[in-house]
């Protein structure tokens, strides 16, 4: 099996795991921050939005069972790329939408996905995600990991995230694993 990586941010990382864990042919999901220029930061500075991290999900899959653009069309379906540095209440560049692409073909899809996104009209405002080439990924903490499966009844869990999970299940069932 070849696998491919890919990296993206669209809010708080919890958010991106729970849902990207769960489709088939992704095989690893590891939440943690790229696109700032403080080497080995903490979740508590990149908190500070001053390290210009963004919180990210690192997404490990096998293309021949979910492409890469199919990735990126759940990606889109469960944040909001119109919002600048927010989703929801959390407000920062930490929270930002972005993609952080691994090799000119993928920098290359994510723009045909936000073409194909605009020419749609999916959104009533214009997309808004960064493409930023992945220069360094530093995983998050070992309690950030698996965070929502380890904690469903959590406030936070409950009230952003389960939705998410759900508009996924509705969406996106075809793609789920068994």
């Amino acid at each position: 099996m070849t696998t491919q990586v890919t990296t993206l941010a669209g809010g708080c990382f919890w958010c991106l795991e729970a849902v990207f864990e769960q489709l088939r042919g992704v095989t690893q999901v590891m939440s943690g921050y790229s696109g700032g220029h403080v080497p080995n930061p903490s979740y508590q500075a990149v908190c500070t939005g001053t390290t210009g991290h963004a919180e990210v999900t690192q997404v490990t899959f096998d293309p021949d069972q979910i492409s890469f653009s199919d990735l990126l069309r759940v990606f889109f379906a469960i944040h909001d790329p119109t919002t600048l540095d927010r989703q929801g209440g959390d407000a920062g560049t930490q929270y930002r939408s972005a993609i952080f692409y691994h090799d000119e073909e993928q920098r290359r899809t994510a723009e045909d996905v936000i073409r194909e996104l605009e020419a749609e009209h999916v959104f009533d405002d214009p997309i808004v995600t960064k493409l930023e080439p992945l220069k360094t990924f530093y995983p998050a903490e070992e309690y950030h990991r698996e965070y929502y499966r380890r904690n469903p009844n959590q406030g936070y869990c409950r009230a952003v995230i389960a939705p998410k999970v759900a508009k996924l299940r509705s969406k996106y069932l075809e793609k789920l694993k068994a």
